[in-house]
């Protein structure tokens, strides 16, 4: 009997919060696992309560996760209709407000233990890897297949610099994506082109929607009225999610739409711009600001709610692959849609933008989560017999498990990565929530995890470890505080970054710990008291050099011999400091290459 393969899809968000990247997820665990062929493993994020309040509806919380998963499995369970055999783990997060997504904290690949880490699925891996400071994925698990749900570059483009920015995250998300993925799926040609990427839909839609057009199918055969509403369109009320161009279109063909009554579900930043524009056209348009997406996804209201519209409306060109839009084909619905490439999987359904017979339910199968996990299993070429062998090593450091040798251009570009991602600072620059690199003490009491000492305060930290000699704390303020030496001006955001230059620094004999460092600068400063010319020198200089000839020219060079070495200048004291500086901050460079051979 051969052992069965362990799936473990980690994704970036979590019910209650109704987005795609929480419920998507949530489904093709459940399908992977239907059949008992595989052992499956859902990671998702832990917020902490303060955050929990940020993101989920309806002032839902959880104190424990066991309540969090108890949710899932409920809301899971009213859908699918079957009993689902997966294990739900979770991976301590935090929630950054300003890009109003989850982010990870610490290493999230250690969730799943090694001698379980087979295949990964990651849920939007550029989201999931772009702070990653870990193990490698391709070195734990056998194969890693990410699956691009987002068009950030869209998103982006629509901000301020919008070109730059995506331009930038253009080269980071191909760096991030190429060094931890073996395969690359992409939900539809609209999102960003990854090299040697598929484009396949791997989605499935609830299927409560599919018995609906089952029931909406036999209503039509025996002459019932199916439907008995116009048109809706259910979205999150933003511009960029399609209501600009929908208000567009409404009003340039109000006469010939005369009659038409649509409804606008949704809430969002721009509710009530979306209102005032409603009001300005002659056409029956009502916006239901007030009518949450979680209230017609969180309960049994949207089968019911919507089941009565004969049309979906959706001209939104930001989505990769729309689920309302999949959900309304599963319904039967006529569905108005972009000729966009978002969209390219719906046209091979006659009932997307025209419908006149009932032929439009013939190809529902498609829509069925059941499809979607064979196409997935297919693109993923997991359908055949898999020769991917795993890394032999087991250990928790990063360097130990992917370096050693290097043998290609990714290995280094990963490791680069890697000590980039394990600096506070640089994780800063690039956008990473503040001490993100390791989870907080309350989540890991929350966890169980072991409460990491990189989260200790620097206060803290002093009265266990003490500070280096040469080095003194400078606390301006919990935001300001760091450690600093005042000889070259260098300075580390943390205690752990301080260690490991100063052990490295001390072993490479550079800065403050290369040999005679005081005596050496003890004697510079002799020589520029003794080469400091008398105010009658320099007021009788007549443009001759300020610097007198020395008494003993003999006695002198000696004494320059002494103190020559490649780190000083041959000028200033202050010349000789910055270019120990330099060298300092060079040997701050090269650490990550010498770093292997410890």
């Amino acid at each position: 009997m051969n052992k069965k393969r362990h799936f473990a899809i980690f994704t970036t968000a979590s019910l209650p919060w109704m987005t795609g990247t929480a419920v998507n997820p949530l489904f093709r665990a459940a399908y992977l696992a239907k059949d008992g062929e595989r052992l499956v493993s859902l990671v998702i994020p832990w917020l902490s309560l303060k955050d929990q309040k940020l993101v989920y509806p309806n002032n839902i919380t959880f104190s424990r996760p066991t309540e969090q998963e108890a949710y899932v499995r409920r809301w899971l369970d009213e859908r699918i209709g079957f009993k689902s055999d997966f294990s739900i783990l979770f991976y301590p997060a935090k929630f950054s407000l300003g890009k109003r997504s989850i982010l990870a904290a610490g290493d999230i690949s250690e969730v799943v233990p090694d001698e379980n880490a087979d295949v990964a699925i990651l849920e939007e891996p550029e989201h999931l890897t772009w702070f990653h400071h870990g193990k490698r994925w391709k070195i734990k698990f056998r194969l890693v297949v990410g699956i691009i749900h987002t068009n950030y570059l869209e998103y982006v483009r629509r901000e301020r610099n919008g070109r730059m920015q995506a331009f930038l995250l253009k080269y980071l998300n191909n760096w991030v994506v190429g060094i931890y993925c073996h395969k690359v799926i992409r939900l539809s040609a609209v999102t960003q082109d990854y090299p040697k990427s598929i484009v396949c839909n791997v989605h499935g839609v609830n299927p409560k929607f599919l018995e609906i057009g089952k029931k909406k199918l036999e209503q039509q055969r025996n002459g019932v009225q199916a439907f008995t509403k116009g048109a809706y369109y259910i979205g999150k009320m933003v511009w960029s999610k399609g209501y600009k161009e929908l208000l567009k279109l409404l009003q340039d063909h109000q006469k010939e739409l005369t009659g038409l009554e649509v409804d606008l579900y949704g809430n969002g930043e721009d509710s009530d711009q979306v209102q005032e524009a409603a009001k300005r056209l002659e056409l029956a348009v009502r916006v239901h600001p007030g009518c949450v997406l979680r209230d017609l996804y969180a309960h049994k209201l949207n089968p019911l709610f919507v089941k009565f519209y004969k049309v979906f409306l959706n001209p939104s060109t930001t989505d990769v692959l729309c689920t309302t839009t999949a959900e309304a084909l599963a319904m039967g619905k006529i569905v108005v849609c972009a000729n966009h490439p978002s969209n390219e999987f719906f046209k091979q359904f006659p009932n997307c933008r025209t419908y006149d017979n009932a032929d439009g339910f013939v190809k529902r199968h498609e829509l069925s989560w059941e499809a979607a996990t064979e196409r997935f299993l297919r693109v993923a070429e997991l359908d055949q017999a898999f020769t991917r062998k795993p890394s032999k090593s087991n250990s928790k450091r990063f360097m130990s498990t992917s370096l050693g040798l290097w043998s290609s251009v990714e290995d280094a570009s990963a490791y680069v990565h890697h000590v980039a991602s394990g600096f506070e600072t640089t994780r800063k620059i690039f956008g990473a929530i503040p001490k993100s690199l390791q989870p907080d003490e309350e989540q890991c009491k929350e966890l169980g995890l072991a409460i990491p000492a990189a989260e200790t305060s620097m206060e803290d930290k002093n009265l266990e470890e003490p500070i280096p000699e040469g080095w003194e704390l400078k606390d301006e303020g919990s935001k300001t505080s760091h450690y600093l030496c005042p000889t070259t001006g260098q300075h580390f955001s943390t205690y752990e970054d301080l260690m490991r230059y100063v052990n490295y620094a001390k072993e490479n004999k550079l800065s403050i710990y290369v040999p005679d460092f005081k005596i050496n600068k003890l004697k510079r400063k002799r020589m520029r008291m003794r080469n400091k010319p008398s105010s009658a020198a320099r007021g009788n200089s007549g443009g001759q050099s300020s610097r007198p000839p020395p008494l003993n020219p003999g006695k002198e060079s000696n004494g320059l011999e002494e103190t020559a070495n490649p780190m000083e200048s041959n000028d200033t004291g202050e010349d000789t400091e910055v270019g120990e500086a330099g060298k300092s901050i060079e040997a701050g460079a090269l650490e990550a290459s010498e770093a292997m051979k410890e």
